[in-house]
């Protein structure tokens, strides 16, 4: 009698770890979106009183609205006009457990000339070598809220980072969701293909999950200034932003399939 209980016995205990599994493999995929600025630091000006930190909020709250409705545990840096330091934005990532991080900024020109004529959009992941020197400019006004000084850019301890940072998983990681959102952002806009890029921006560099940094616009462009302070143009770029993680998080499922516990993406039933 004792032996023939056994195989139930064991039975049961399968049964018992079975939901823990499910429920490992159910969790919805936690996203960190991270509206660039705000409170004194008010990033880059725009066409009026058209400010990056306003932007880079209003559009990071339509694109949790929309990863929230496919399913994701969504949060936010900053809710509101705050001041957050970097080394803030990255450590609340971290303590979230992160599955992915996505940085919104709206780009500028400091001249004129060059922003009566540059625009377009640009999708960047971490380098310890910028793309070019336009790319290096980029995280340099970026970098410029950072605890380290622009001209510290070859400081040692951040080298040593990032060169630890290119040989991991997240970082091929952060290249492949790059590579995901850009293509639907130029599509959904219409925008100026600026390219996916790489550079040393500081709120990429402790991230321990993928991230991508977003430039949606040139906010000092007359006319995609005035686009980005639109909310239907808004809703576009928040659509384009999200269709690219879902993508990639659906490729991630297919491509992690064989391992015990994995994030699912939103919307996955």
């Amino acid at each position: 009698m004792t032996l023939s209980l056994r195989p139930l016995l064991a039975l049961v205990a399968c049964l018992w770890l079975l939901p823990a599994r499910v429920e490992a493999a159910e969790r919805p995929a936690r996203i960190v979106i991270d509206p660039g600025h705000g409170g004194a630091k008010e990033g880059a000006k725009g066409p009026g009183a058209l400010r990056e930190k306003e932007v880079a909020l209003q559009i990071a709250h339509r694109l949790r609205t929309k990863l929230e409705a496919a399913g994701g545990e969504v949060h936010l840096t900053r809710e509101r006009d705050t001041l957050m330091s970097l080394t803030e934005r990255v450590s609340m990532t971290n303590d979230h457990g992160a599955d992915l991080f996505i940085s919104i900024h709206a780009n500028s020109m400091p001249t004129p000339k060059m922003r009566a004529r540059t625009e377009g959009v640009e999708t960047y992941f971490l380098s310890a070598n910028a793309s070019g020197e336009a790319a290096l400019a980029v995280a340099d006004r970026e970098n410029a809220e950072a605890p380290v000084a622009r001209a510290a850019r070859g400081d040692s301890t951040l080298a040593l980072i990032l060169e630890d940072l290119v040989r991991t998983e997240a970082h091929a990681d952060s290249s492949r969701l790059a590579y995901s959102i850009h293509p639907k952002l130029v599509a959904r806009t219409k925008a100026a293909d600026r390219g996916v890029q790489q550079a040393p921006f500081f709120v990429l560099s402790g991230v321990e999950c993928p991230a991508v940094l977003v430039e949606v616009g040139y906010i000092s462009h007359p006319e995609e200034g005035a686009k980005l302070a639109r909310g239907d143009y808004q809703e576009k770029l928040a659509e384009a932003i999200s269709e690219g993680v879902l993508a990639f998080l659906r490729e991630s499922r297919r491509r992690d399939a064989s391992r015990p516990a994995q994030v699912a993406s939103p919307g996955a039933r």
